[in-house]
């Protein structure tokens, strides 16, 4: 059993939550589930209490976007959980657990904070975590695949709906 106690403040410097991250990610490595929701109550309860709610998409929507180059799906699950299911053809792997998961949804972004991001996780949590607490990172436009990959009250997920899948 691990116990973590961390200290909350409403604003914290990019700094200092990459700092957190990165010692919660490596002191939980081996606790994979457990640490991604702590990663994600962590981010969430970062954010500002005045960040945007994320905007919703089903993963039909989400999928005819990024296919038609509208919008960058980013698939935040583990590496573990995208070998299991395989992750959609038009979703870029970049696991919340990733120490440079910032930069490199900066790289996917091109650097422009203001273009369409959707987010998609199994079932629509983690992903709403993040999405929320993307506003606190300049990101404007930033949607939750509520349903995920494997579904969720919100809908019959990417797997259900047979969207196509590949191997990350």
């Amino acid at each position: 059993m691990c116990l973590i106690y961390l200290r909350f403040q409403p604003c914290c410097g990019e700094k200092e939550v990459s700092g957190v991250l990165n010692a919660i990610q490596m002191n939980l490595a081996a606790y994979s589930q457990r640490a991604t929701l702590l990663v994600a109550l962590w981010l969430a309860l970062s954010a500002p209490a005045f960040a945007a709610e994320p905007g919703q998409l089903d993963a039909i929507q989400a999928h005819t976007r990024a296919e038609a180059g509208k919008l960058v799906l980013v698939d935040v699950r583990t590496e573990e959980e995208w070998r299991a299911t395989g992750i959609g053809t038009s979703a870029i792997p970049i696991s919340m657990l990733d120490r440079t998961f910032l930069q490199k949804l900066d790289a996917a972004v091109a650097g422009d904070k203001t273009r369409p991001v959707a987010l998609i996780c199994a079932g629509g949590v983690r992903s709403a975590l993040v999405a929320r607490a993307l506003a606190n990172y300049g990101f404007s436009r930033v949607y939750d695949v509520s349903e995920g990959m494997e579904g969720s009250r919100a809908g019959p997920g990417w797997l259900a709906r047979k969207l196509p899948l590949k191997q990350p």
